[in-house]
């Protein structure tokens, strides 16, 4: 089990009779980093920085102040947090203090926060003052009555009201930074509660463990590399399963640097500043970020400089398309490929600040594997992986140089998988969750008696153990002639034919033949239309917008040029709303909600089947 087997960069360094120091669990690991490694740089967020032995003090402080008002091992401690220090601090400090973490996406409604505090029986609540309103109406609706400890970042403060009377720094105050932390009952304790963001009614809670989270680190790095004093940007979501694994255990078991971004969108002004060794990102900002290099290439004002990048954009297209292909890189193409990454691509990744990353990965959704082999014909080492908060997060991935385009990867050392007979993919391994908090059938119906996972996610494997994600069981298109196929592969064939589309979903169950409901990406509609001279950059306007509509018919034709003739989309409307995350149409990691959708726009959708095309109704050309 890689879990026993690996070792830490700083194995020979430890004082092996550190008081607390106990093999195999994140927070003894942790406790190595700042025992052996005390000045090493561990939180950046904007111009302050913390050292590992300022973070491990303030998170024995929270322990100590969590255990001084009674909290006690198994209770539950809520968080309504963005990406910043006290976050980690949380993560840490409530460990230590043996309860158990629940960290509440700060983009839900009142109601699902609500529903959260009740359901995890929170004994105490953590939330930023900018999320104020919408965590005063959960609270006055909740059965819950947790201890609520105000917190307002001293260098970035929000523009909410008071939660409270105490706050989150006062309180620490009353902990005591020699704290001797709590370590767990066994491997199987419960460490860290995430409710699923789900796509149909509430979330589910899922409960990982020490074993969890430690394997989920291990095994990774076994694949992926991790390294003392990697960097990293903790981004994304933090109540999500992919900032956790990847900015918390990790931190806590290879000592990696982490940089705190409060707002996504400043993901890419960030990067030149961190320039990270390891990173991730979710499709929509590798999509974005392609665009965004797209676009400044076009429109480089510097002649000389903008021929230097397209030439070298082109040079990196024909490595892409190799790769799309599935064919090896010729050798002309690869010597060309060389001159151009002296000359324009290795200065473009350092100006993106991703000169220095030794690995990046994708995931949370499926991405076009054109948008991969962009990035990879770049020069930045990309992997798709694939797993779930059931699996800790990730369950499959294969290293760059060994990652098959059009495939997640393979297992993780230490996992077993197989396919079902209805082509369902099973796990069974230490990954796989201790269950569903107080949802006994549920947590059946998910893990059998012989301890495999049934996934939902349909999935072929190869001779060599590659996995290629399919789509999801229940969200398979059967039209009226009984013909299967995955929406996700047409959803994304056509996104990547289209740079316009934020968000399509592909309908046809039932139906005759497909169409597509098309949203536009609220963050690129301000520049498109200033691009163009349009004053108006609403999604009503825009939707409209005879240009536009021209554009995004060319790129589902583009799309629809490499489906089968079934497959192909024949009508679409562009929607007047942008959908947000979170909202009634996307989880927040971007998974289409279909049931509501389908409800939610139904008589749009019969339009769509109407005898004849209707004036918002239009045909790709």
């Amino acid at each position: 089990m890689p879990i026993l087997a690996m070792s830490t960069p700083y194995d020979t360094d430890l004082d092996r009779n550190a008081a607390n120091f106990q093999p195999l669990t994140p927070l003894s690991f942790l406790a190595r980093a700042a025992a052996v490694y005390p000045d090493q740089t561990a939180i950046i967020h904007g111009k302050r920085a913390w050292t590992y032995r300022e973070f491990f003090a303030r998170a024995k402080q929270l322990a100590s102040a969590l255990a001084k008002r009674g909290i006690k091992r198994g209770d539950t401690v809520a968080v309504v947090l963005p990406n910043v220090p006290a976050m980690l601090e949380a993560h840490y400090g409530v460990a230590m203090a043996g309860a158990v973490l629940n960290s509440i996406n700060t983009r839900l409604d009142a109601a699902i926060i609500a529903f959260t505090l009740d359901h995890g029986e929170a004994k105490v609540l953590i939330a930023d003052r900018e999320f104020s309103k919408v965590v005063k109406d959960a609270l006055a609706t909740c059965k819950a009555k947790p201890l609520v400890i105000d917190y307002d970042d001293p260098e970035f403060a929000g523009p909410g009201e008071r939660l409270g009377n105490l706050e989150y720094e006062d309180f620490l105050r009353q902990g005591d930074a020699d704290f001797a932390w709590l370590m767990p009952n066994d491997e199987w304790d419960a460490i860290s509660l995430n409710y699923t963001s789900g796509t149909t009614g509430n979330p589910k809670g899922v409960e990982m463990t020490h074993t969890n989270l430690m394997f989920e680190s291990t095994a990774v790095a076994e694949v992926l590399e991790a390294r003392f004093g990697d960097r990293m940007t903790s981004y994304l979501p933090s109540a999500h399963i992919a900032d956790r694994w990847g900015c918390l255990y990790s931190q806590e078991v290879f000592g990696t640097q982490v940089t705190v971004v409060p707002d996504a969108r400043a993901i890419a002004a960030a990067l030149p500043d961190v320039r990270p060794t390891i990173w991730g990102a979710v499709p929509r900002v590798w999509e974005k970020l392609k665009a965004a290099i797209e676009f400044a290439a076009a429109n480089e004002p510097d002649e000389t400089k903008r021929q230097g990048l397209q030439w070298g954009l082109a040079v990196a297209a024909k490595k892409a398309a190799a790769l799309v292909a599935g064919e090896p890189i010729a050798d002309d193409v690869a010597a060309e490929w060389a001159q151009a990454d002296e000359l324009v691509l290795s200065k473009l990744r350092e100006k993106l600040g991703l000169e220095q990353l030794r690995w990046s990965v994708s995931g949370a959704a499926p991405i076009p594997k054109e948008t991969l082999a962009f990035f990879s014909g770049l020069g930045v080492p990309i992997a798709e992986v694939w797993g779930m908060s059931e699996l800790s997060c990730v369950a499959s991935v294969s290293h760059p140089r060994d990652a098959r385009l059009g495939t997640v990867g393979k297992l993780l050392p230490g996992l077993e998988g197989k396919v079902a007979d209805d082509g369902e993919f099973l796990v069974r391994g230490p990954l796989v969750m201790k269950g569903y908090r107080k949802e006994p059938k549920k947590t059946a119906e998910a893990v059998d008696a012989d301890g495999w996972l049934h996934t939902g996610d349909i999935l072929d494997m190869d001779d060599d153990g590659y996995l290629r994600i399919v789509d999801r069981k229940k969200e398979l298109i059967i039209n009226a002639g009984g013909k299967n196929m995955s929406p996700s592969n047409i959803e994304n064939t056509i996104k990547a034919a289209c740079p316009l589309i934020g968000v399509i979903i592909a309908l046809g169950d039932s139906r005759p033949y497909n169409t597509a409901l098309i949203v536009l990406d609220a963050e690129s509609a301000g520049p498109y239309a200033a691009q163009r001279g349009l004053t108006d950059a609403s999604a009503e306007a825009l939707a409209a917008h005879p240009e536009l509509i021209g554009e995004i018919a060319a790129g589902v034709a583009e799309g629809n040029a490499k489906l089968s003739r079934v497959e192909q989309i024949k009508r679409f409307r562009v929607l007047p709303t942008f959908w947000e995350p979170g909202g009634d149409e996307i989880t927040l990691t971007m998974k289409l909600k279909r049931k509501p959708i389908n409800e939610k726009y139904a008589a749009e959708i019969e339009e769509l089947y109407a005898p004849d095309v209707g004036q918002a109704v239009y045909e790709p050309r």
